[in-house]
């Protein structure tokens, strides 16, 4: 009988094995972290030394107490975004979850740049985005951020904090993709409500509307482009001053209906005191820059090393239905509001209709020192609706003038003035093309010699001192001024 009772024990063990006992599973019981301080450099490996040896389950999940300071891969790569301490988290996977934390500290970025935020894909410019604060900086890495939506920016820097968002300087320049949105008036690229922002070295393409558009004030955007948008590349509006729009291009807009897209504009409710510095519009379906108001009024513009060209023609070369103009000075719906505007040293070339026009503006329009060429009709200043005042000295316009009437003019030292016969022969080149030439590295306008003067030219010391710098006993005529 003992020994039945025995088989009966020993096959009631045998089962219970074959079943498998809980109690034989081997839970992780300690987690320990090993990993450095990150002194050079943007990355550092973490291990984890997981006990006992025979433990079932040693996978791991990695985290960290701040991802602006730095982020960790599954393997255990940290990533380290800027200065700071940051808390790495090991837990076991296991039932028993077990946690392990190390503190790293990383100081291996330059000093004054503890505030920036680097990325490298489109979630984590969005983050960055929300999270920022007066003074950061957000990097853009190289490379193509596709959004499927518009980003809205309304977190303000100050004037002593400024916030930056920078493209890093690369082979190819981060570029935000938009094209996956459809025309509609509400899918702008990025709307920027803030103030104090100073945006640089990035490329916007294929917005639904807009590519950028400022309702903010006492912003700097610098050395972008704007392309294939199918409204206004970079728009100005909402109220928005005090804005200065240095070495950017804008190119490529056109909307499906071929009448609409302009390359630049501060227009409609635009507030006062904007400024475009050596920015480029080409190939823009309607204008290359607009200033049609709406809703404000007695506001001013200034333009200064500007190039328009080509405009009122698409990109494949064809003449579009939009207005062609070189640069708008204004106009409205009632025909009475006020678009001052001042150029200096701009250029209108081969635009399909005007290349500086008046278009029921009312203001004050000043030019000093610009150039026009092969345009539809170079100036289109008329009597109807007219200005309030017109100024142009320094001036030069290669072929038919045009028209220069207002209330009041103010109109001396010119190519068409004084005598004075201006041919091809003035100029090393009349190839306006080059003006289409790659920027330098740092954003500024290409070395032309297009509208440069010969040595002979009779449009040398033909100006008046308007406050511009000049060579030789007089200002020379025209955008380019001769050693």
């Amino acid at each position: 009988m003992r020994f039945i009772y025995l088989f009966l024990l020993i096959g009631l063990i045998s089962c219970s094995k074959e079943e498998g006992n809980p109690d034989e599973i081997v839970f992780v019981q300690s987690i320990t972290i090993s990993g450095s301080n990150i002194t050079s450099g943007t990355t550092g490996q973490m291990t984890a030394i997981v006990l006992p040896t025979n433990a079932n389950n040693k996978i791991i999940a990695w985290s960290t107490s701040d991802d602006s300071i730095a982020t960790i891969s599954s393997n255990g790569i940290l990533k380290a975004r800027k200065n700071g301490k940051v808390v790495v988290t090991a837990t076991a996977t296991d039932k028993n979850v077990v946690i392990a934390t190390k503190e790293i500290t990383i100081s291996s970025f330059e000093t004054g740049t503890d505030n920036s935020i680097e990325v490298s894909n489109s979630t984590q410019l969005l983050n960055a985005l929300s999270n920022i604060k007066a003074g950061s900086t957000i990097i853009l890495n190289e490379g193509t951020y596709t959004l499927n939506s518009k980003i809205s920016i309304s977190i303000s820097g100050n004037a002593q904090d400024k916030i930056t968002l920078i493209g890093k300087e690369g082979e190819n320049r981060p570029k935000l993709d938009f094209s996956s949105m459809v025309e509609n008036s509400a899918n702008q690229g990025i709307v920027l409500t803030a103030d104090y922002w100073h945006i640089k070295g990035i490329d916007i393409y294929k917005a639904g509307d807009n590519g950028l558009q400022i309702k903010g004030s006492n912003n700097v955007i610098e050395f972008c482009t704007f392309s294939e948008c199918s409204d206004t590349g970079l728009q100005i509006d909402g109220g928005a001053s005090n804005n200065t729009i240095l070495n950017c291009d804008s190119f490529f807009n056109a909307d499906p209906t071929i009448e609409n897209a302009d390359g630049f504009a501060c227009k409609l409710t635009a507030g006062t005191g904007n400024k475009f510095i050596g920015c480029r519009a080409w190939q823009n379906l309607d204008d290359g820059w607009d200033g049609y108001l709406r809703g404000t009024d007695n506001i001013t513009t200034t333009y200064e090393n500007c190039w328009s060209i080509k405009n009122g023609y698409l990109k494949s070369g064809s003449k579009g239905n939009g207005d062609g103009n070189g640069f708008k000075t204004g106009g409205s719906d009632d025909k009475l509001l006020k678009h001052n505007a001042i150029y200096k040293n701009c250029i209108a070339v081969g635009n399909v209709f005007d290349g500086f026009d008046h278009n029921s503006n009312r203001g004050n329009v000043t030019m000093y020192n610009c150039s026009a060429y092969d345009n539809g009709k170079n100036y289109s200043f008329s009597n109807t609706n007219p200005l309030e005042k017109l100024t142009i000295k320094n001036s030069s316009v290669l072929g038919t003038l045009g028209s220069v009437s207002s209330t009041v003019v103010d109109i001396t030292n010119n190519s068409w003035q004084n005598g004075i016969s201006v041919t091809s022969d003035d100029f090393e080149s009349i190839d306006y093309n080059q003006l289409l030439n790659s920027r330098k590295s740092d954003g500024s306008l290409p070395e032309v010699n297009f509208f440069h003067l010969k040595s002979d030219s009779d449009l040398i010391d033909k100006g008046i001192n308007v406050g511009l710098p000049f060579n030789g006993s007089a200002p020379d005529l025209g955008a380019f001024e001769s050693n």
